[in-house]
């Protein structure tokens, strides 16, 4: 199993060259715990900070080495052009593997700030996707459905092929996921019991595709505690926040062997790669909760 990071984009700081300081402290950390991969998420028009995914990746990537990163982009609220040429020139300064992540993007105030309808996400999503695609291999591309483009066409073009993760959380999504993607990236939300269902609807799906994913990936938010104790406070305080509505059952929060407990029921599952993002945006706990995960990552390489 993989143990790879998604790092919080929103930050509530007074000046914002702090959250970005952040972010960059913590993808040079996640390089030395030697996690497997880095990405950033996607949000628009936000009423607090939250650092935009192609900038702060081209700045991550100083910091990082050779294992894969990617952005997510929720593809509805991008023109297709745009995110091939983003993903092309990211993959060419990658010094490693590039992974697209996409979504349809939920949030209706976000749609209408970015001019796009919200009714007609997955649409739009899968046409973006046969447009982005068709780019990255190098095609010109026109269309005039959800998106209107004529003789289009990119370059830098991405060095090797740019795998894509969707992510799911809906059956009719999950197999769209099953459908075009190559992997798959589930929810925080579930628990135990709800991610092993949609694993195996994921793989079902897949099967009756005929296709084999490179991933089935699923993400967790967590924190690798100096002790016990410790983790169950951090847990306790973050619940206490209402912590982004996850039940607490989907958080993972406790010792070195407790997380690699955790994460071990997930391969159990069949799941081939844990994202990770943080309970506590308290930087020395983020960064000594990576420096642990070390460990963690360690002991799941070999299942």
């Amino acid at each position: 199993m993989r143990v790879g990071i998604s790092l919080t984009s929103r930050h509530v700081v007074k000046d914002s060259r702090e959250g970005a300081r952040w972010m960059i402290e913590r993808a040079a950390a996640a390089r030395q715990a030697g996690l497997d991969s880095l990405f950033v998420g996607d949000h628009h028009a936000t009423p607090v900070p939250y650092y935009q995914n192609v900038p702060i990746m081209g700045r991550l990537l100083a910091e990082w080495g050779d294992a894969p990163a990617g952005c997510l982009f929720l593809l509805p609220l991008w023109h297709p052009t745009l995110v091939a040429e983003q993903v092309g020139t990211l993959a060419s300064i990658a010094r490693g593997r590039f992974i697209l992540q996409c979504g349809l993007g939920y949030d209706e105030p976000q749609f209408l700030a970015m001019g796009a309808n919200i009714k007609t996400r997955p649409s739009a999503f899968e046409e973006s996707l046969d447009v982005i695609r068709r780019l990255l291999a190098g095609e010109t591309v026109s269309s005039s459905r959800r998106f209107t483009l004529t003789g289009a066409r990119i370059s830098p073009r991405p060095p090797e092929p740019v795998p894509v993760w969707i992510g799911a959380s809906a059956e009719p999504a999950i197999d769209r996921a099953a459908r075009l993607g190559d992997g798959w990236l589930a929810s925080p939300e579930l628990s135990l019991e709800r991610a092993r269902e949609q694993a195996r609807f994921y793989r079902e799906r897949c099967r009756a595709y005929g296709r084999t994913p490179t991933a089935v990936a699923i993400r967790r938010d967590i924190y690798v505690g100096e002790s016990p104790t410790e983790a169950k406070q951090v847990l306790a305080d973050a619940v206490s926040k209402g912590y982004r509505g996850i039940s607490p059952d989907a958080l993972v929060a406790g010792s070195i062997d407790e997380v690699i407990e955790r994460f071990g029921q997930l391969a159990d599952l069949g799941y081939t790669d844990v994202i990770v993002r943080h309970l506590t945006n308290d930087q020395p706990k983020v960064l000594g909760s990576l420096a642990r995960l070390a460990k963690v990552r360690a002991a799941l390489a070999s299942r």
